[in-house]
């Protein structure tokens, strides 16, 4: 997944999700969606992600980031579908675009500068669930060491 993240911001000089979106020609598009941050979908071939027009800033930015996750990584699975309508679990593809959100949008370098720092301190930075950093340490290797996490060399 980091090597397609890699390969993203490289061509589109960008990590922001919108303007990725944007050259890919994927529709986002702004709406009141209630207690929903936001989805994915296709019709007549052209991708959309819709974001709740409600959420603060960095709510819609990370939920573009998860939407273009699952644009990219599962162009063709409905989530919303698979949890209604089958038994199947979409928990996988969750994870997975939850995963390629916040390596989108957290930096390696974004990571050492504050290497000093616990995952709630970065949460709080960030405005993500510390859950959603730790997946993001996670992909480096790292573990918690005490309050605080270390790479493992």
């Amino acid at each position: 997944m980091k090597e397609i993240i890699s390969k993203l911001i490289k061509k589109h000089k960008t990590r922001n999700p919108y303007d990725i979106a944007d050259n890919l020609g994927i529709i986002v598009l702004f709406e009141d969606l209630g207690s929903i941050n936001g989805y994915y979908n296709t019709a007549f071939r052209q991708k959309f992600i819709h974001i709740n027009c409600n959420l603060p800033d960095y709510k819609k930015l990370f939920t573009a980031a998860h939407e273009l996750g699952h644009a990219l990584l599962h162009p063709k699975s409905n989530t919303p579908f698979l949890r209604e309508k089958t038994y199947l679990s979409v928990n996988k593809l969750e994870i997975e675009a939850n995963k390629f959100a916040v390596n989108l949008l957290i930096s390696d370098e974004d990571l050492k500068e504050y290497k000093e720092l616990t995952t709630g301190q970065l949460a709080m930075i960030y405005g993500f669930h510390e859950e959603l950093i730790q997946l993001r340490i996670d992909q480096d290797v790292m573990v918690q060491d005490g309050s605080r996490w270390i790479n493992i060399p």
